[in-house]
């Protein structure tokens, strides 16, 4: 695992291009405390050790079916959709096994990170491993690399020099073909040796979701409770046409059952 200093330092952001329902906004202080945190998402691999040693099942193979982008699907799609995203449907089968439903493996992607897992699956496997999932100020903080309100890891210019860092949409969305996610390890680490903190998969955190904030905070965990777990870093489905939230300051959430094909999730441990 990485160590990250502890220390005071500003989380979000009053980028421009915010989504201020989203509560990106203000820039605010947090102080806090060293912690480890690991370098890459969980990958296929590191979770199927996981379930081979606890016989762990995880929501989506117990409820049976997930959400999978409608491009990858190409069997068991069920008559389940989102109405404000039409390109997710529900398809029968499809779990951290078999991403994309009957007829796909995670055989040749065992350095990928592992997706259709809900946050209960995540808690689950960082309890095992004798960690946990990082807070959300934890994770910006990590994911900066000890930059300060820059708009990405590396800087505030997404392809420095032509250069792409991500692993984010390219081309229209959604009609381009996509590629999916990628190894874990791809593209150059921020400053503190973290992978892929933007693009490639959604990660959970352990907060509750909310939009209010205070000023200065010292170690907060977020409210005591809510309905949803906020996510961070974006995924390979993020295009600035409808979805720029592979920015540092960025964030959104979705309900602890749910499981789809691009959330994953890293932990965290303490000192």
């Amino acid at each position: 695992m990485v160590r990250v200093p502890g220390g005071t330092f500003s989380v979000g952001g009053d980028d421009p291009d915010a989504n201020p329902e989203d509560g990106e906004g203000p820039v605010r202080e947090v102080k806090l405390d060293a912690f480890l945190i690991d370098p890459t998402c969980v990958t296929n691999a590191q979770f199927a050790r996981f379930v081979k040693e606890t016989g762990y099942v995880t929501e989506a193979e117990r409820i049976g079916w997930s959400f999978v982008f409608r491009q990858f699907a190409s069997r068991g799609v069920m008559d389940a959709s989102v109405p404000q995203a039409p390109w997710w449907v529900g398809v029968e089968g499809a779990s951290w096994r078999s991403p994309e439903g009957p007829g796909s493996s995670i055989g040749d992607r065992q350095n990928h990170p592992v997706v259709q897992v809900s946050w209960h699956d995540a808690t689950a496997y960082a309890r095992w491993a004798g960690k946990r999932l990082p807070t959300e100020a934890e994770w910006e903080t990590a994911a900066r690399g000890g930059l300060r309100r820059t708009r990405y890891p590396w800087g505030d210019e997404l392809a420095p020099k032509g250069r792409q860092r991500c692993n984010i949409w390219q081309g229209p969305f959604p009609s381009a073909p996509s590629r999916g996610t990628m190894p874990v390890k791809s593209f150059q680490p921020n400053g503190y040796g973290l992978y892929n903190v933007a693009g490639n998969v959604w990660e959970w955190t352990a907060d509750w979701w909310d939009t209010r904030w205070e000023p200065y905070a010292e170690n907060p965990t977020g409210p005591a409770e809510g309905t949803m777990k906020v996510i961070r870093g974006g995924s390979y489905m993020c295009h600035d046409s409808y979805c720029n939230r592979y920015r540092l300051a960025a964030r959104t959430a979705n309900t602890p059952d749910s499981a789809t094909g691009h959330t994953g999730f890293r932990c965290a441990a303490i000192v």
